[in-house]
């Protein structure tokens, strides 16, 4: 497979938000309100000017003791087929673009004379897009497009102190999440991948990735489209010219 990929090994994040801050200073996006509700999460959630928020979540054992405190950076996972570009080229093809070399899907101004928000949010099988309130631009993580393209790592991995983050080759990335994987699942057994063949942010979860998060992995109900797939739900009106 050519273009790049993270590889991103919870068994090794800390929480330390470094990712987090590094995403928003590179990206020059403002800061956001926060408030206390009971965890040291925060912001909530991701929204159209923070690209990636620190999940943290206490997972019990079936006696109701801490197992695992698991540490989720979430960001858009830059599908191989990315179904939040299949459904806007229904509209506009140039509003989502995917890089062809590095494989990175980003949105660009164009996505707020798209008709329907909600279409592209739901055709996305991890929740991730979002919409300013204001201007109607739909943002996400970019990977880092501009930096990766002058031979610079994305900003989270450039910063991350403990090797959780790593990005290189969709190759190579893939060939050191299966070789940690089958290390690491001697002390996690329940250790897995998350969606690698079809994404660009392969996880290892120490976990159920249910267990972690809703979106962790592709949701049963929301499916990857491919093409084919997704030009069958289209009314003929809607349908691109192929």
């Amino acid at each position: 497979m050519s273009g790049k990929a993270f590889f991103v090994d919870l068994t090794k994040c800390t929480a330390c938000r470094g990712c987090q801050v590094a995403c928003k200073q590179w990206n020059k996006l403002p800061a956001e309100q926060t408030q206390n509700w009971g965890s040291y999460q925060n912001p909530k959630d991701l929204s159209a000017t923070t690209y990636k928020v620190v999940h943290m979540k206490e997972i019990a054992d079936a006696k109701g003791n801490l197992a695992v405190w698991a540490f989720f950076p979430e960001q858009c996972r830059h599908c191989i087929e990315p179904p939040c570009k299949l459904t806007a080229d229904a509209y506009d093809n140039t509003a989502i673009v995917h890089d062809p070399q590095t494989g990175a899907v980003f949105f660009t101004e164009k996505t707020k004379a798209l008709p329907d928000f909600n279409e592209i949010r739901e055709a996305c099988p991890y929740n991730i897009p979002r919409q300013h309130p204001e201007t109607k631009v739909m943002a996400k993580c970019t990977m880092c497009l501009d930096r990766v393209q002058n031979g610079l790592l994305p900003a989270c991995v450039q910063v991350c102190p403990t090797g959780t983050m790593n990005f290189g080759d969709y190759d190579a990335m893939l060939a050191m999440a299966k070789k940690r994987l089958a290390e690491v699942q001697k002390r996690y057994p329940e250790a897995t991948l998350g969606d690698a063949d079809s994404v660009r942010v392969i996880y290892l979860y120490p976990v159920d990735p249910k267990k972690i998060h809703q979106y962790a992995v592709a949701s049963l109900d929301l499916p990857l489209l491919d093409r084919r797939a997704l030009l069958a739900r289209l009314t003929p009106f809607h349908r691109p010219t192929v």
